[in-house]
């Protein structure tokens, strides 16, 4: 225990400069001083003040207050009547109480000794009386660190200030006790070696294999959760290559693991698995700077799962994989389904799996403008993240060759820039909408509008704008080839 208020030699002071606690915890541990209860910020909050992180969540707003304390949560929600501006009771069955005041988020846990029932998928809580049993059952030693509010007393029993220090992952506990407690912990190791850069001690890893099948009693919008977290995290590759390592991505994305494939002997297609990493990783190197962009990650992730289904054997010793994109894009919507992922993000990442080759062939010959319509109007509002997922698939180690496809790269954006410049192409759409068509050749609403419809949508991609009166004539000349009765004629 180190006074923060009082240090007591250099190493001290150090830790006291780093953990400034914020006026706002103080406030509220003033009201639990008042009413004879304890209260400590932990785990998160202490862990990055420690490593110098700015408390801020993914969204840049303030990041939420974790503490601990002997009340319980009836009682919590008792004394802080009147001081808080919102409450939040969803988790209370869990012991957590949720509190807003000033544009700050409070979640305060009472005291638990365990928060897994080991047969069930369900929480069991059962209170604790100390802090010390709670830092003892919480995932990791770096989240088992807290802060006494008001009085700044840093606590720290296991470790997690040296364990911060080394690099290194351990649990308070016996890491197949952690487990077996709550499986999705394995998760958050990946997770953590992704955003931290915390490598797990030995023993940690021969847990987390020996309890990988333990997952399958964690809700898929537990695991979803974490995989989200994981993907948007500093260093994605390190966390998702240790769940393959370790045979825990068989059990939540089996479709990566499966990648792995076994390489033919005259080696005619690169490692899928190597590949889609380095692809995930120079896709990430195309993002905003700051800004994660979990779609294109995701994309990058799962553009290619549909290798292994589809590869052949051809003659000449050489390998295909026809319509992987179709089968890849298939797969991720199953798997994204399965894990209930939010609809949008489903729609997008399949959208960019299943355009992930379009563009393969423009360097071949010159598209013509239709053809780059086309790839505009296909892609949609994803067309941003669809010209950056295909620049990241290029991992060829021949520098000529990638120079090659950088400059063609660049002359398909130009291309898509000067259309823009002269025509709107960002939502292409026929010059004459159903009701016009309906209008001008009296007809109710029906397939035959619909037909004529696409007809004038390929006018659209073939020659651009042409003109109201153009496009109403290539409407007349349709429908007299479809023998279609036109008005006054």
């Amino acid at each position: 225990m180190i006074s923060l208020d009082n240090p007591r030699d250099s190493a001290e002071r150090v830790v006291s400069e780093l953990l400034r606690v914020p006026p706002a915890a103080d406030e509220l541990g003033r009201v639990f001083a008042a009413h004879g209860h304890l209260l400590h910020l932990v785990g998160g909050s202490v862990r990055d003040a420690l490593l110098g992180r700015p408390a801020t969540g993914a969204t840049g707003a303030p990041a939420d207050l974790d503490f601990a304390t002997d009340a319980r949560p009836e009682r919590v929600l008792e004394i802080t009547r009147g001081w808080a501006e919102a409450t939040w009771e969803a988790g209370i069955a869990f012991g957590t109480v949720g509190l807003a005041r000033r544009g700050l988020r409070f979640e305060i846990t009472t005291y638990r000794s365990e928060a897994y029932d080991r047969q069930s998928r369900n929480p069991a809580v059962t209170y604790g009386d100390s802090l010390e049993a709670d830092l003892s059952r919480r995932d990791f030693t770096v989240n088992a660190m807290a802060v006494s509010v008001p009085g700044h007393d840093f606590v720290d029993l296991f470790g997690g200030m040296a364990d911060l220090a080394r690099g290194v992952l351990r649990t308070p506990a016996r890491p197949e006790a952690s487990f077996d407690d709550d499986p999705l912990r394995i998760l958050r190791a990946a997770r953590f070696e992704a955003a931290l850069g915390l490598i797990p001690v030995p023993e940690l890893v021969e847990a987390m294999r020996s309890r990988a099948e333990r997952l399958a009693i964690v809700s898929p919008e537990r695991i979803r959760d974490e995989l989200r977290k994981l993907i948007s995290a500093p260093d994605p590759v390190a966390g998702l290559e240790r769940l393959v390592e370790i045979g825990v991505a068989e059990m939540v994305l089996p479709e990566v693991a499966a990648m792995r494939m076994e390489i033919d002997e005259h080696h005619q297609h690169k490692d899928v698995y190597a590949h889609t990493m380095t692809v995930l990783r120079q896709a990430m190197a195309l993002e905003e700077p700051g800004a994660p962009d979990e779609v294109l990650r995701w994309a990058a992730l799962l553009h290619d799962i549909g290798k292994p289904r589809t590869r052949r054997h051809i003659p000449g010793g050489r390998v295909s994989f026809h319509h992987h994109e179709v089968v890849g894009r298939d797969m991720a919507r199953r798997r994204l389904a399965a894990l209930h992922f939010p609809k949008d993000v489903t729609e997008a990442v399949c959208q960019l799996v299943y355009l992930h080759l379009r563009f393969h062939g423009y360097g071949d010959g010159e598209w013509t403008d239709a053809a780059v319509r086309r790839y505009v109007h296909d892609a949609g509002p994803q067309l941003t993240r669809l010209n950056k997922l295909v620049r990241s698939d290029c991992t060829t180690r021949n520098r000529r060759k990638a120079a090659a496809l950088s400059r063609t790269y660049d002359s398909l954006e130009e291309r898509i820039a000067d259309l823009a410049a002269r025509e709107e192409i960002a939502s292409i759409r026929p010059e004459l909408s159903g009701d016009d068509i309906m209008a001008l050749l009296g007809l109710a609403p029906s397939r035959l509008v619909g037909q004529a419809r696409a007809h004038m949508m390929e006018l659209r991609f073939e020659r651009g704008i042409v003109g109201r009166e153009a496009a109403e004539a290539e409407l007349f000349r349709w429908a007299r080839e479809h023998e279609v009765p036109i008005p006054g004629e």
